[in-house]
């Protein structure tokens, strides 16, 4: 008998509805692609700097869609994500979290391959957290803002010496 897999999202919640959303993915088996962390700042590389150009895709594509802040990591992306309405051309269908994370990841993928690294690929899912109130808000933002800091204390720090 297979376990059962854990829900990535939360049970009922429509995830086109208006909203913060804090995102979190990561590259497969957390390979650090995207650059490295010097001196407290991330410094990103080609395939880096994809990354970061297909999360402002994400705002031009989508007029609902408002980026607040994120960072690309050596593996992974944080970023925050508002779907608001006011900001939607009319009888644009309105995605879901789940979609506009897939078409990152898919226009991602397809840049950093013809950018020559064929095998690459993200982790299967992703994390989000449903921002309610400001406090967590602020503390999601300065979590964003420090991670690059953090980096050697990060969960997903990954170093063949570690």
């Amino acid at each position: 008998m297979l376990a059962e897999r854990k829900r990535n999202r939360m049970l009922g919640y429509d995830y086109s509805r208006e909203g913060l959303y804090f995102i979190t993915s990561c590259v497969k088996d957390c390979a650090c692609i995207f650059g490295e962390v010097t001196d407290a700042e991330m410094q990103l590389n080609q395939y880096g700097q994809i990354a970061a150009d297909q999360w402002r895709w994400l705002e031009r594509q989508y007029p609902y869609l408002a980026i607040h802040a994120f960072v690309v990591m050596p593996n992974h992306v944080h970023g925050i994500l508002e779907i608001d309405y006011e900001g939607k051309a009319s009888g644009a269908k309105i995605k879901s979290v789940s979609e506009l994370i897939s078409a990152y990841k898919t226009t991602t993928s397809k840049q950093i391959r013809q950018a020559g690294l064929t095998d690459f690929a993200w982790h299967r899912s992703f994390h989000d957290h449903i921002i309610r109130h400001e406090k967590a808000y602020h503390n999601i933002l300065q979590y964003i803002q420090d991670n690059p800091a953090r980096w050697q204390s990060d969960t997903f720090f990954y170093s063949p010496l570690r």
